[in-house]
């Protein structure tokens, strides 16, 4: 026994538990919704004191960084969009959130557009990206509908209810210091320094799970009901604050194919439509169109697919369906 209560040994348990302390004193705010992995309905949204908001990539959830005012004045037109990678897009202003305000402002009308994607994000996670949306007055809420990123949702959700509970195999996750050094391992930030053994270990890549998941005709059939299920609790929310929805369909392009894949999604997401319900198909859009010039890889877009998007959406907003709501007024 005596040989464990060596000085070192001391002086190693003294220096992590200082290690431990100072995290906890300097730190815990930077780690609040860290090990949610996005299921925190407020990280990412950063409410100063004097009333601006700023998006920010805190919390397992990857904003781009913009700011706003908690409120705004009713000559504003304030449009929030919700989606994943897709909508976050190459850039911010190459997005088509940013595209929307520019061209607006550019047709008279005082609005102002916000990007709210976050890659990987499936439904699930966008719907409580949009509870916390709601809460800054948006005039119209616009929510990317696809069913690609649910086995991120699946995995991310585990991942946060690991580190719930007082579970034995939990314990030494309740310290931040473990955590993050944990955080550092999941993240690779030290994969060029383990061994080749470990690595190859590792090697069975989560896009080779995901890839193998979305072959599954059950899998496919579950996400679908999922997406669904999200997407109708997120269209009952905004309805409930009288805030419109216009919902846009994802397609899913592979090279050589002459079709666009939206799976069935137009379909199911179809039969939700009710006033303040909008629906713009991707698939619909681009489908007399070079896909080859629209897209960058199966789901994600060039900036001239952005801008196609952008420009639908600005037209359904001065002539078209969504005409009826506040920009009329302006």
């Amino acid at each position: 026994m005596k040989r464990w209560l060596k000085p070192s040994f001391l002086l190693a348990i003294a220096l992590l538990c200082t290690a431990e302390l100072i995290m906890h004193i300097f730190f815990q705010e930077d780690f609040s919704g860290r090990f949610e992995y996005g299921y925190n309905p407020t990280s990412g949204f950063d409410e100063g004191s004097d009333g601006i908001v700023h998006l920010v990539p805190a919390g397992g959830r990857h904003f781009l960084r913009q700011s706003f005012t908690k409120t705004h004045s009713p000559a504003t037109f304030r449009i929030m969009v919700i989606g994943d990678s897709v909508t976050r897009g190459p850039s911010l202003k190459n997005a088509y959130p940013w595209l929307i305000g520019e061209q607006l402002r550019e047709n008279g009308i005082q609005a102002e557009c916000f990007n709210l994607g976050v890659p990987g994000y499936g439904a699930h996670r966008k719907f409580i990206v949009l509870q916390k949306a709601l809460d800054y007055m948006p005039d119209l809420i616009i929510l990317q509908v696809n069913d690609s990123n649910e086995h991120d949702d699946d995995r991310e959700l585990k991942r946060s209810q690991d580190f719930k509970g007082w579970n034995s195999k939990n314990l030494m996750m309740k310290s931040l210091l473990l955590r993050r050094i944990y955080e550092a391992e999941t993240e690779k930030l030290f994969w060029k320094w383990l061994p080749t053994v470990i690595r190859d270990q590792k090697s069975v890549s989560d896009a080779d799970a995901k890839v193998a998941a979305s072959l599954s005709p059950e899998k496919r059939i579950e996400w679908s009901a999922r997406v669904l299920k999200y997407t109708m609790q997120s269209i009952a929310l905004s309805l409930s604050k009288n805030v419109p929805i216009l919902l846009i369909v994802q397609a899913e392009y592979q090279k050589g194919n002459p079709k666009l894949d939206d799976h069935n999604l137009e379909y199911l997401i179809g039969n939700t439509k009710r006033k303040g319900v909008y629906l713009l198909s991707m698939k619909r859009l681009f489908e007399p169109l070079d896909f080859d010039k629209l897209f960058s890889s199966g789901h994600h877009l060039y900036p001239a697919g952005h801008k196609i998007i952008a420009e639908a959406v600005v037209k359904m907003l001065q002539h078209g369906s969504l005409a009826n709501i506040k920009t009329t007024a302006h």
